[in-house]
Formats: structure tokens, sequence, C-alpha cells
């Protein structure tokens, strides 16, 4: 008579590494034969658990109670001998199979818009309507002065447009709402000012770190703290140079009039998902209140979903968003990459315009609503018969230090116009100095708190220069 074989049930492998320490096995084992060890693990920082091979008894429910799926495995002769190091569980275990087929992108789509009268838009309206036009359905916010008026027409249509608005309870948690959003595929912005910008930092970088797009409108005011809700441009450090923790960029596009707050934001969605990569709209104060013509484009665009997007349904299934590579060596490659993209941006996304820079012999540069005062300046400079020229850089990183340096040739002097305190002047020195180009004489004028540098004292600036040079 045949005896029945017993089946062996295997006992549990633990990778120490993995182990989140939260102790739902500790919890499932009826024999109490799990707690945990006496030592944090040296790279995950966590106290793991051990187990007590001897008093087990193989029941399995310690696997079931495990919320890593490469923590707690069952022992098969495969696991002997293994160096239980953090690795890419794809390489020990390999790819976990999803079912999903191959994502592909479904591209946009322009639909043609009929003709209209220009309409007279003040700067955040100009905005919001430019988001809508690129297909941007989907807005999260926290009111703030002087940015509010965008939210709140948003919060009008979209609801007409099928579109989402939440108000979020803050600034923090409306770039985390950003960050879901932006990695489902979808179109999403917000509008905000200073102090609320600052607060957004931490999800940006997070945005940045999984290649996530979204356009931030920051309607920059005085500072620092929360200052007043005058003009300012002293967030320029903040969003070309301080944007979140860690290896961090993003274009930042720089309007000057309502027009080009409508064809910026259309323009930043596009850089969004071409790079996927936050963008960020730098305004202030007086450009997001002042009311101006605005000329409608020819089209809209319905946008489609990209083949990386992870957008909750079957073909999207294997996606994956994360800024999260705990192994030190991927997250040198992670950041190589960025560095890589980033420096296509450099390359290819350089934006200014030019006011009688050809035989300009003094260079004014500004920008935003400083920019058109300064345009106003080389007017009736040149009407003195002083060569002077504005160059307006639109990108503010990367700086478009390409189109200046030829104007440099026969320039006798620079003259920054800005309403804070030198930053934009620091943009310049570093994008010449990394340029290896020795700039004339750089001067300024600046105003701080709230206040606009005037025509009048640029002309005065330049005017006096001009005296000094033939002296």
């Amino acid at each position: 008579m045949a005896t029945a074989q017993t089946k062996v049930r295997p006992k549990p492998f633990l990778f120490p590494q993995l182990c989140k320490a939260c102790g739902r096995c500790i919890d499932a084992c009826p024999k109490h034969c799990i707690e945990f060890a006496t030592e944090i693990d040296p790279q995950s920082g966590l106290t793991p658990i051990v187990v007590h091979e001897d008093v087990c008894n193989g029941c399995g429910l310690c696997f079931d109670a495990c919320p890593e799926p490469y923590g707690l495995m069952p022992r098969t002769a495969d696991f002997e001998g293994v160096d239980m190091v953090v690795s890419d569980p794809y390489t020990t275990f390999g790819a976990r199979t999803h079912g999903a087929p191959q994502a592909e992108d479904i591209p946009d789509r322009p639909v043609p818009l009929p003709a209209v009268e220009p309409m007279v838009l003040k700067g955040n309206y100009a905005a919001a309507v430019g988001a809508m036009l690129a297909g941007c359905r989907h807005f999260f916010g926290y009111p703030i002065t002087p940015s509010t008026e965008g939210a709140e027409l948003m919060a009008k249509v979209l609801p007409e447009m099928h579109g989402v608005f939440v108000q979020a309870v803050s600034e923090v948690a409306t770039v985390n709402m950003m960050y879901g959003c932006g990695g489902a595929g979808l179109r999403c912005m917000t509008f905000t000012s200073s102090p609320g910008f600052s607060l957004m930092l931490e999800g940006i970088s997070y945005m940045v770190g999984a290649e996530v797009p979204g356009v931030f409108v920051n309607v920059m005011r005085g500072g620092p703290g929360l200052g007043n809700i005058g003009p300012e441009q002293a967030d320029i450090s903040l969003m070309c140079r301080g944007l979140g923790h860690g290896n961090t960029h993003a274009i930042v596009l720089a309007p000057s009039t309502p027009q080009e707050m409508l064809d910026l934001t259309m323009e930043a969605f596009a850089l969004a998902f071409r790079y996927r990569n936050p963008v960020v709209i730098a305004g202030d104060g007086y450009l997001g209140q002042v009311s101006g013509r605005v000329t409608l484009p020819t089209h809209l665009v319905q946008p489609g979903i990209p083949a990386w997007a992870v957008y909750g349904d079957a073909m999207h299934r294997g996606n994956l968003i994360t800024s999260i590579y705990i192994v030190e060596a991927d997250l040198e490659l992670h950041n190589e990459k960025l560095n890589r993209k980033f420096a296509d941006m450099e390359a290819a996304e350089q934006r200014s315009a030019c006011l009688e820079c050809d035989d300009a012999e003094w260079l004014v540069i500004a920008t935003n609503t400083p920019g058109r005062m300064a345009g106003g300046a080389v007017q009736q400079l040149r009407a003195e018969g002083v060569k002077a020229g504005l160059f307006r850089p639109i990108t503010l990183w990367p700086f478009p230090v390409d189109a200046l340096v030829p104007l440099l040739e026969r320039a006798r002097g620079i003259v920054v116009v800005e309403a804070g305190p030198g930053q934009l002047e620091d943009e310049l020195r570093l994008a010449l100095s990394k340029r290896g180009t020795m700039p004339p004489p750089i001067h300024a004028v600046r105003r701080h708190g709230g206040v606009l540098p005037s025509l009048a004292e640029i002309v005065e600036r330049v005017r006096g220069l001009t005296e000094v040079s033939h002296g």
C-alpha cells in the first residue's frame, strides 16, 4: 500500500533592506515566530523583522499580510546563497506582468476657431483663456492676490466645458493635485503669487523628478515675507535657480503684455508636454491686473493622451510615475538623463525680443512690465539721437544669451532695468560667464517693494552714461 507524500510548505525568506517595518506579518503569525530586529538596517533606515524558522510551521499567512511585493517571499532553492542587498527587483525577480498592451501616443488635434474681434482682457484673464485654448481642463489652486482673477475665470468657465476646478486647502495640496493630474497625462495649471509659489516648491521638485508636466503662473508681488500686493520681480532667482530641492530646472517664460500672457500660456503647455517637465509663467502684479488688446489664435487644442501617462485604463496599466530611486547609482543615471533634457532646453528654447538693437550702443535689458517702460525709454532716447536698444528676455531660464552675444560687439554699456534687487542681472552675468563672454560695463536701474522703474528714470540713467562717455 502506497503512502501519501507530505507536501513541504515553504518558510519565509526576507530581504531585510526591503522590509517596511510595518509589523503586519507579526500580527498575522499564529506561532509568534516573527519579531522586530534590534538593529536598524543601514540601507533602509528601518528596523526589519526577523523570522525564527525553527518555530515556523510554513502556514504562509505572513506572505498574505506583507504589503511589500518583494520583501517577504516563500523560500525556494533559488534563494539559497543569495546576497541580500537592495537591487532593482526587476533584476532579481524579473518584470511583473500586467497584461497591458503597448501604450501608444494619442496625438493632440487642432480645432479651428471662428474669426472674432479682438478682446480687451486683463493679464490674468488672458492667461486663463490661453490655458483653455491649449486644452487645459483641470485647474487646482488656492486664491492669492494679485493672481486670483485667473482662478476665478477658470472656476466660472471650466464646468461649462466639462472641466474640473478644485480650490485646494493650500498651495501644498495644489501642487500635489497637479502631480497626480499631470501624471495621468492631462493638462493642468495653477495661478499663484510669490508666497504661494514658495509653498509649491517641494511638489515642483517631485514633478521634475518624476517628469510630470504642469503649468504654474506666478504673478510676482512685493516681498520678502507677506510684503504687499504691488508688482515686483524678486522671484527670478527662485524660479531660475531655486525651483525645489535637488537637480531641478523648468523653462521660465516672461510675458510683457496681456497678448503675451495668452500666447505664452498656450506655448507653456506645449513645452511642458514636449519635455515632460513643469513650465513657469513669470508675470508681475501689474501685468496680471492691467488690461490690453488681445487677439485670439486661429485654433484651439484638443489634447490627446501621451503613451507614458498613468491614465488608469488598460492601455496605460504598465506605466509608472515616480521620483524615488533607492539605489544611488540609479538616481545618478536619472539625474544624468535630466541633465541631458535640461541641456536640450537650453539649446532649443532660448527666446527674446529686440527693439532698435541692430546698431545699439547702449543696450537696455528688461522684461515683464519694466520691459514696456524700457521700450518707451528707448524710443525717447532714439528721438534725442542716443543709439539705445531694448533686449527683452522672454525666457528667463534658459537665458537667451545666444541672441544677446552678437549685440555686445558694438555696445558701449548695458543697463539692466528691474523691479527687484538685481536677480535679472545675476541671470545675465551667469549666462555670459558660462558662455565665456566678457560684457561691456553693466549698470542698473532698480526699484523695490512693489515700485516699478519709470520711463524717466531709465532715460536719465542712459543719458547720464552717454554724457560721461562723451566727456
